[in-house]
């Protein structure tokens, strides 16, 4: 366990009362914040840790009690060897459950929604992100069906989420990223990430009838996020080539299976919240050697624009590497993270959602992805 942690609590508290949440403050605590069954009005931060140390951590944010606690995932599991692992590289709560996908450790870790404590784990070599439907889990893998991590094809694994095993595979294309599921289908995001100037740009499509791959929507080149609207489009982000190629969103009809629109803004990752789609990006560039850092709100119901710059106080100067968001289903409260250089602790900013800064805490190491829970 990462127990410099603890040391931030004394100089946290100053901190957490200058943090400016109405009614109280933020106070970051340690993992002893933590007791059973307590986690039933927050949110789960995954913080991905750098590639190779096994840094993954697990924090916790208690809404109710404006509690923030580092690393609990250690304290709350003591038997589990090398803690969480190497590289958080999803976090989604399902059934009464919470589901951790650590990149680099193939495997997804699997722990009561409202302890926190391990109930087992799901084996996925090169895994990357999970989804969920009709009792059943979908895990995207780089890996071949066979186990190999070469410039072949990946696949989505089906899992059963009573006994945690792999029922069956589906085939897609190179590098697989995110996934969402829309009706009776699953969208998957075909990379090549690794393959520089030999990019995957096509978007898988599976019928979860059959659970087979029934076509391959051209999109752009490095696809990564994708997330399903309500009103039947999905919304996919293209990171470009890192030269000419800049960083889009594109809108699918999931009806006819087309590229219906796209939008001219760099997307790391985006969160619908109601009709709207908040948005940050971090375009890095092979020509200027630096990346480029923009936010923004699209509007999903009319497929437009509304803003570039929903920080309004001028926080986002302080921001030096956004890594992370996500609004609250209730408050509508937006939660940027900062992963910084990636090889200190981050920060979590909470605003409001008028855009102006509420408090901001420290996590772990590239904090990245959210799960809200509730009672």
């Amino acid at each position: 366990m990462r127990f410099y942690r603890s040391l931030l609590v004394v100089c946290g508290l100053l901190i957490g009362l200058a943090a400016c949440r109405k009614g109280a403050s933020v106070v970051p605590g340690d993992d002893t914040h933590v007791g059973a069954d307590s986690l039933r009005n927050g949110f789960y931060l995954l913080n991905e840790g750098n590639m190779g140390m096994n840094l993954a951590t697990l924090d916790y944010y208690n809404s109710s009690t404006g509690i923030y606690s580092s690393n609990i995932y250690s304290t709350i599991n003591p038997g589990a060897t090398k803690e969480l692992g190497d590289v958080g590289n999803d976090l989604q709560i399902y059934g009464g459950k919470l589901y951790a996908v650590i990149a680099m450790s193939d495997k997804v870790e699997v722990m009561d929604v409202h302890t926190a404590k391990r109930i087992g784990q799901i084996n996925v070599p090169s895994c990357r992100y999970i989804t969920f439907y009709k009792g059943k889990a979908y895990v995207s893998s780089y890996a071949t069906t066979a186990g190999g991590t070469s410039n072949v094809n990946g696949y989505v694994a089906e899992i059963d989420t009573a006994t945690l095993q792999v029922i069956r595979t589906a085939g897609v294309g190179r590098q697989p990223e995110e996934m969402a599921i829309s009706g009776d289908k699953l969208y998957v995001a075909n990379s090549g990430g690794y393959s520089p100037g030999n990019f995957e740009r096509t978007l898988s499509v599976i019928d979860m009838n059959t659970f087979k791959e029934t076509k391959r929507i051209d999109v752009a080149v490095n696809l990564h996020r994708v997330k399903a609207d309500q009103y039947g489009d999905v919304y996919v982000t293209s990171r470009g080539d890192y030269y000419a190629l800049h960083s889009k969103l594109f809108v699918i009809d999931t009806r006819k299976d087309i590229v219906k629109d796209s939008l001219p803004l760099a997307v790391s990752d985006l969160w619908i919240s109601g009709d709207s789609a908040y948005v940050y990006g971090v375009e890095w560039s092979y020509v200027t050697n630096k990346n480029t850092v923009s936010y923004g709100i699209v509007d999903i119901k009319n497929e437009r624009v509304l803003t570039n710059k929903f920080i309004t106080d001028g926080t986002d100067a302080q921001i030096t590497t956004p890594s992370g968001i996500a609004v609250d289903p209730d408050s509508k409260e937006i939660y940027v993270t900062d992963g910084k250089d990636n090889l200190l602790p981050g920060t979590l900013y909470c605003f409001s959602p008028a855009g102006k800064k509420k408090w901001s805490v420290t996590t772990g190491d590239i904090p990245g992805h959210f799960a809200f829970v509730r009672n």
